[in-house]
């Protein structure tokens, strides 16, 4: 009897120290705080978004300045971890990034896998060819090679303008746009804004390349946190709504996407908002 009570007492307290643990995890934004720092996911290949400035070596960009806000908003120390487009949600999924500031569209698919803090860019895929393949409108991509990003939107909106398009894909967006260059597709598919940054990178070059006009899919870009992490998103999301309504998210995107930028986008066509699917 007594070594059954006492089992009994060690399953009691075993269960009890899973419930304290679970209860330390159900809080993310508390052990944020705890350990002083904020990890964010993110690719460190998408320009302007995120990218290594090659003067300082340092990650620079976009989101960089949209995550360290946050981090500033929580009193912690960002922390930076680059990562492929394939592996983003896993990386979140299993914990070894609090939050995805990787260019991650918001969309329906992807809902039931993390949750999506407020949108703060809009986009649209489109596909850079080369001119001297002779094509000058989506249909004529049938048959024909397609480059771009493993694992991205971008691949799936391709698939589905040009369905008989032979897409090859590459581990990030730089390498697919290298293979363009190097006449190993046609056509190179990203995100708009991005293909104009990449363009930009072409300088005398970029007479033998041209963006058609036609939009493939509007890209929702969103910070991409673990599900059910009520407290963290209400601080992003707050931080967010914080940046609109002071106009620093207008100047963070004129400083890396406005005038004199490579994707030399004149206005901002969008605001951050709440993305209604």
């Amino acid at each position: 009897m007594a070594n059954r009570r006492t089992l009994l007492a060690c399953a009691i307290a075993l269960c009890a120290q899973f419930a304290v643990a679970a209860g330390a995890h159900a809080d993310q934004l508390a052990d944020i705080k705890k350990k002083g720092e904020i990890v964010f996911g993110v690719l460190g290949t998408d320009e302007p978004n995120s990218f290594i400035d090659p003067k300082t070596r340092a990650l620079v960009g976009y989101e960089i300045d949209l995550a360290t806000a946050v981090a500033r908003k929580i009193g912690v120390r960002p922390v930076f971890k680059q990562m492929s487009v394939a592996a983003r949600i896993p990386e979140l999924q299993q914990g070894h990034v609090d939050v995805l500031a990787a260019t991650l569209t918001h969309n329906k698919e992807r809902e039931s896998q993390v949750d999506f803090a407020l949108t703060h860019f809009v986009t649209g895929s489109k596909v850079m060819v080369r001119n001297a393949s002779g094509v000058t409108a989506l249909a004529q991509l049938a048959g024909k090679k397609v480059v771009t990003v493993r694992g991205g939107t971008q691949e799936t909106n391709i698939r589905a303008a040009v369905p008989t398009a032979t897409v090859v894909t590459f581990e990030n967006t730089q390498q697919a746009f290298q293979a363009l260059q190097q006449g190993k597709g046609i056509a190179y598919v990203n995100d708009e804004s991005s293909l104009l940054a990449d363009f930009g990178k072409l300088g005398p070059n970029a007479k033998n390349f041209t963006i058609l006009p036609t939009s493939i899919g509007i890209e929702s870009i969103a910070l991409g946190l673990r599900k059910g992490e009520k407290g963290l998103k209400t601080v992003v999301d707050a931080t967010l709504r914080e940046l609109e309504t002071s106009g620093a998210a207008n100047a963070l995107f004129m400083k890396w996407y406005g005038p004199g930028t490579r994707p030399n986008i004149a206005t901002r066509g969008f605001t951050i908002h709440t993305d209604k699917l």
